[in-house]
């Protein structure tokens, strides 16, 4: 074990030279309290991205978007394991997938909405899709958009096909997680799935819905198991649920939205929790650990700066902006 952390020690200390660049909650105040929008997106200007000073809220996402394709491009090619950065490049897949099956579902062309930020570029999956050819993909993922299109097929419910896509999602997580070796990241990977139940709990519970819904929307694998989840009826419960652990402040705000709490509220803390866990790494001088805080942070950054400039844009006021940004790893 010790000769794979040592396999760590050149990217680790790389990308901790690169974290110092990396958005912190001073310069995102910074570029609220700019002048203009133009001022805000040149305060970007030594943090590695492209002059987004002139461009509309379109471009800027696709800006945003070829910077994050181009990090992960980048750390495939060094990190000693590219399961590190198939572990973001995940979402991104299922995330097309979803895209893939409502397209042919409703007759439209959503193309625009796919991601190259997958192991797989959006449209090249489109295309292995209309071939039918699933074995030029991963086998959980091809297994996956199979059972969610015979699943919209059936009920022509486009969310039921998302409930089986998004199982899988979390399942190839794990998996990944796993094979990693890192209890650190495999911590991570429950802890989504903890984050992503206790959302899927109190949107249920505030829609009404009974325990045969809520058992379709669970995911199995985290650190609270879905038996425990589905018998959580009522707020004084579910804040029960999540107490002493890092979302115990998400869970309390979760019970709250029973009762009238603000969602916004809710969400923020949900992210801030697994921030909250991420910043553990900082504790670790190397191994995969930092590199998967790493790309998390990227995430993060990327995520405020599209809420930062867009917001902007718009003419949305500062303050507004501000309540709804998460924490910063940096």
């Amino acid at each position: 074990m010790a000769n794979k952390k040592e396999a760590f020690l050149c990217i680790s200390a790389m990308l901790r030279s690169r974290e110092p660049k990396l958005l912190s909650r001073e310069k995102a105040e910074r570029m609220l309290d700019a002048a203009s929008f133009e001022d805000a997106a040149k305060l970007l200007s030594d943090s590695g991205y492209e002059d987004m000073s002139q461009m509309s809220a379109k471009e800027i996402e696709e800006s945003l978007a070829k910077h994050r394709s181009a990090i992960y491009e980048e750390l495939g090619r060094f990190c000693p394991d590219g399961r590190l950065v198939d572990i973001f490049k995940l979402r991104y897949d299922y995330h097309n997938a979803k895209v893939i099956l409502k397209a042919e579902a409703m007759g439209q062309d959503l193309k625009r909405l796919l991601s190259d930020s997958g192991r797989i570029p959006g449209e090249k999956l489109l295309e292995i899709y209309n071939e039918d050819k699933p074995v030029l993909l991963p086998e959980a993922l091809a297994a996956a958009m199979d059972e969610a299109k015979g699943v919209l097929a059936r009920t022509g419910n486009p969310q039921a096909a998302d409930f089986v896509l998004d199982k899988a999602y979390f399942a190839e997580l794990q998996s990944l997680a796993e094979a990693v070796e890192s209890p650190f990241i495999q911590g991570y990977a429950r802890l989504l799935i903890d984050s992503s139940n206790l959302r899927s709990l109190v949107r249920t519970l505030r829609m009404g819905k009974n325990q045969d819904f809520l058992a379709e929307v669970l995911v199995p694998g985290g650190n609270i198991g879905v038996e425990r989840l589905t018998a959580a009826g009522d707020k004084d419960s579910l804040a029960a649920l999540y107490a002493h652990s890092v979302l115990e402040k998400a869970g309390a705000l979760g019970a709250e939205c029973m009762t009238g709490g603000s969602m916004t509220a809710f969400e923020l803390a949900c992210d801030n929790a697994v921030n909250t866990y991420l910043r553990g790494a900082k504790l670790i001088s190397y191994g995969a650990e930092p590199v998967l805080a790493y790309m998390a942070a990227v995430e993060g950054e990327i995520t405020a700066i599209r809420m930062i400039l867009t917001g902007r844009l718009a003419g949305i006021a500062p303050q507004v902006i501000r309540e709804r940004l998460r924490d910063m790893y940096a």
